[in-house]
């Protein structure tokens, strides 16, 4: 599929006009000249298949309204200057010939930075073009809702744009999942994908290797509300998300070598049910019998595999792992298959469309989240709260949705409920603390699957 492009005309997503227009003046009262070109890229809730990308299954997320907007002028210099239009992110310039991105400060240019460096090296480019750009954002940041894959991607739209390059959307969600890991995090796909890959009016399925999309359709009669636990939580900031990965990782490893596998080239818990051809529910009977619900010691590790020490920290663990002495295997594993069979369960719900549907989604919703909170250990008891409160007012299902640690909820409620069930959980919730009361109005809002990733030009 070609990148869409777009005259603004035609557009009104989250009042985009008007947002067009405040930043059009604010980019020429910075830089002095009109932008010629703007890029768009939304974030996305992941209704369910949390933590399961970069073990290589299928997740099911919707892109929603919430956006990281970029205005931009090509420039005759070789810098790219960076400004943003919420004032406690500092301005940013840079040579576009020395990239240099800092992992251990996640500052927000850095995220930019990603994207840009991943297409440069993508085409080879030894002589890129220079940009101002004047960034708007309306995702919340650390809330689970994915603004910094955004601006990764936006970054990435836009670099290719001022090139005069052209991708594919599969091809652009790739490099920039790729080039998002210039920061750190391990990440699987899913964020990038969603942002690119997104249409109007439909969840995806969004399947890896090779990359694609398929439509799922909600169920009428429910609407979908996002609550913002007021904790922030950056995967680039801390260490909990990569962990998990690592977790996972040797999970693989130990359960290849269990069943006469190719340890040694085996990366993802996929990997294995794949070699060995059976089902996800066959893949939990044998976490049962390979893996013991102990937390493993390195020296557990390297016994289990035949390996040294020195050889599981140069050819496995991954540098900021090295510190790392135990590892749960079983229960990210367990998390892991279980919820890769919840998302298949729930597209094929959503497909067939019995008339229980709304209570069968709600009843993965809930099992998902238990799994995230005991399994995989990825949530937070401000999030348990803020599920438990959604359940109580009438929510149908609801579950952490994004990393975890902190950030938000997606439930499940129904469309005729919906005023009585934000009215509730405002006041549960939001109106008995101060701190989240002050930003109430940004923390829980219905939300519809929205569009994808474009860049425009105005009429």
């Amino acid at each position: 599929l070609p990148v869409f492009y777009a005259n603004i005309v035609l557009l009104n997503v989250c009042n985009l006009p008007f947002r067009l227009q405040k930043l059009k003046e604010m980019f020429i009262s910075k830089f002095g000249s009109p932008p010629k070109f703007y890029a768009r890229a939304p974030g996305r809730v992941n209704l369910i298949g949390e933590h399961i990308d970069y073990c290589g299954y299928a997740v099911l997320p919707m892109a929603i309204e919430q956006d990281i907007l970029i205005a931009v002028e090509p420039a005759q210099t070789q810098v790219v200057q960076l400004a943003n239009t919420n004032s406690s992110y500092l301005d940013f310039s840079t040579s576009v010939n020395n990239i240099q991105i800092n992992k251990t400060k996640p500052q927000w240019h850095n995220y930019f930075l990603c994207g840009l460096k991943g297409i440069q090296e993508h085409f080879g480019l030894n002589n890129p073009t220079g940009m101002n750009c004047l960034l708007d954002g309306t995702i919340p940041p650390s809330s689970g809702l994915s603004s910094s894959s955004a601006l990764v991607c936006c970054a990435g739209l836009v670099t290719l744009r001022a090139n005069g390059k052209t991708l594919s959307k599969v091809e652009l969600a790739e490099i920039c999942t790729k080039s998002e890991r210039y920061i750190g995090t391990e990440g699987g796909g899913m964020d990038q994908s969603i942002s690119f890959l997104a249409e109007e009016g439909t969840a995806k399925l969004i399947e890896f290797s090779p990359l694609r999309a398929t439509d799922v359709r909600l169920p009428s009669g429910a609407t979908f509300v996002i609550a913002n636990s007021c904790v922030e939580m950056n995967k680039a900031a801390t260490s909990h998300y990569n962990i998990r990965v690592m977790e996972c990782r040797l999970a693989t490893k130990l359960l290849s070598k269990s069943k006469g596998l190719d340890w040694r080239k085996m990366l993802r818990l996929h990997d294995v049910q794949t070699k060995l051809g059976v089902s996800l529910e066959q893949m939990l009977t044998i976490v049962e019998e390979v893996l013991h619900p102990e937390p493993y010691s390195t020296e557990e590790i390297c016994k289990c595999l035949g390996i040294s020490l020195e050889e599981l920290n140069s050819q496995i663990l991954s540098q900021n792992m090295q510190d790392v002495s135990t590892f749960k295997l079983y229960q990210r594993a367990k998390h892991v298959y279980s919820e890769a069979a919840r998302v298949l369960e729930f597209q094929k719900i959503c497909r067939e469309a019995p008339a229980n549907a709304l209570q069968l989604l709600g009843e993965l919703m809930k099992q998902s989240h238990i799994s995230c909170r005991e399994m995989y250990e990825c949530s937070c008891p401000e999030l348990d709260r803020l599920v438990d409160i959604c359940l109580q007012f009438g929510a149908i299902g609801s579950r952490l949705t994004g990393a975890g640690w902190g950030g938000c909820t997606v439930s499940m409620v129904p469309t005729d409920k919906l005023n009585t069930f934000l009215k509730n959980v405002k006041k549960a919730y939001y109106q008995t603390d101060g701190q989240r009361l002050a930003v109430e109005n940004n923390s829980l809002f219905a939300t519809k699957p929205g569009r994808g990733a474009l860049v425009f030009v105005e009429a």
